[in-house]
């Protein structure tokens, strides 16, 4: 008889409790059966009635098997006996001790299962030797021996599986929570790194605006166009340290760190420079400038500069012997860097530290970084392989709000 697709699926999401229950009338509804056409005696006896409530009182426990397993298969093991003394054959049992056996065997260790293995067997034997009617013959007591045993290979197996998914899935959530944390660490690494780096550029600008206001003091009464033109260039730069400032409150800073130069950070008018030393380390890069180059905002500038370097040295460490070309394209409301290469196309994620990653930046998570950049001016990243191998890298920058 066919089942339904809406009864099978009504029998997965049922709970393990029902499907016991469901098992456990069908087990006493087989032995029921079977007692009734191996009854050696009158139906309507007080031993009848004994034997059919002992062969209720064997099956209906399998119901709670899966709660207690030792405790069922001993019950199951004493009916049986009482139901042997009564001169009755232990076929009507046989199906409820073989669910009993394969429980203690699925769900209770080795050695207590072994020994619930070895209690049945025991059974068998006395049962045999007391009552030979109620097993058969020798053969017989063999051939139920040997299935009782199978029935705990296979409860022991079924252990063996679910202990082997439960280790699996306990290492995977470990994979993943360390995974996670790894990625968590990358990323507060690389913030605290642009903060430090934001830091320099701000700190530059207040130093041009300190010299600038200084020679404005000196020269405001004896030139006044000199010191209108140093105004100017104070007003300049401090709304640009503004803007640097108001991004760099967003950005984490480890306190105990040391402080930045002064020096003024790099820039993309560097990316030449860049390219000849990653040429020396065997590297062929070729350079394109497209568009008028623009001053840039130094904290975008450096930002700029620093996804092109990275890109770079990934290609040095993952692409073996390849050409890698580097686009740097300006325009009136962005600046785009793209570095590409036709190298063997490794996945640089995990790029380490190679000789052109700037000092201090963290292990690996090349793209991470390079993302976190991007995402701080408002931009965006792409990265990935190209259809015909290599690799390729690109970030927009926009230039909106920036000044």
């Amino acid at each position: 008889m066919r089942i339904p697709d809406a009864g099978r699926q009504r029998l997965r999401t049922a709970g393990p409790w029902v499907l016991d229950g469901l098992l456990a009338v069908v087990a006493a509804g087989v032995g029921v059966a079977t007692l009734a056409t191996v009854l050696p005696f009158d139906p309507g006896s007080p031993r009848a009635w004994a034997a059919y409530l002992l062969v209720l009182a064997h099956t209906l426990p399998i119901a709670v098997r899966r709660r207690w397993p030792l405790p069922v298969l001993a019950w199951g093991l004493a009916t049986g006996v009482a139901f042997a003394a009564l001169g009755l054959n232990l076929v009507s049992l046989s199906f409820a001790v073989l669910i009993y056996v394969y429980t203690v065997a699925a769900r209770c260790p080795r050695r207590r299962s072994l020994a619930g293995l070895a209690a049945t067997e025991a059974v068998l034997v006395l049962v045999w030797l007391a009552r030979p009617r109620s097993i058969g013959d020798g053969g017989t007591l063999l051939l139920d021996g040997l299935i009782m045993a199978a029935g705990w290979w296979l409860g022991d197996g079924t252990r063996r599986r679910q202990e082997a998914v439960d280790t699996a899935r306990r290492r995977a959530a470990e994979l993943e929570q360390a995974r996670e944390e790894l990625a968590r660490r990358a990323v507060t690494e690389e913030r605290l790194r642009i903060a430090r780096e934001l830091h320099d550029v701000v700190a530059h600008s207040m130093s041009i605006i300190a010299v600038q206001s200084g020679v404005g003091v000196h020269v405001i009464d004896s030139r006044p166009d000199e010191a209108r033109k140093a105004l100017v260039a104070v007003e300049a730069t401090s709304r640009q340290a503004l803007v640097e400032m108001r991004r760099l409150l967003g950005v984490l800073r480890q306190e105990a760190e040391a402080r930045g130069s002064l020096a003024p950070a790099p820039g993309l008018t560097q990316v030449e420079s860049l390219a000849a030393e990653v040429a020396s380390a065997g590297v062929r890069v070729e350079v394109r400038i497209e568009g008028t180059p623009s001053e840039l905002p130094a904290g975008l500038d450096l930002s700029a500069y620093r996804i092109v370097q990275e890109a770079l040295t990934n290609v040095v460490r993952h692409a073996g012997p390849a050409t890698a070309r580097v686009a740097v394209r300006y325009a009136p409301d962005q600046v785009a860097v793209e570095v590409s290469d036709d190298g063997k196309g490794l996945d640089p994620p995990s790029a380490a530290a190679g000789p052109f990653r700037p000092a201090g930046s963290p292990v690996g998570h090349g793209i991470v970084g390079m993302r976190e950049r991007a995402a701080l001016y408002g931009g965006t990243l792409e990265a990935g392989p190209l259809p015909g191998g290599g690799f390729r890298v690109a970030a927009s920058l926009p230039l909106e709000g920036s000044d």
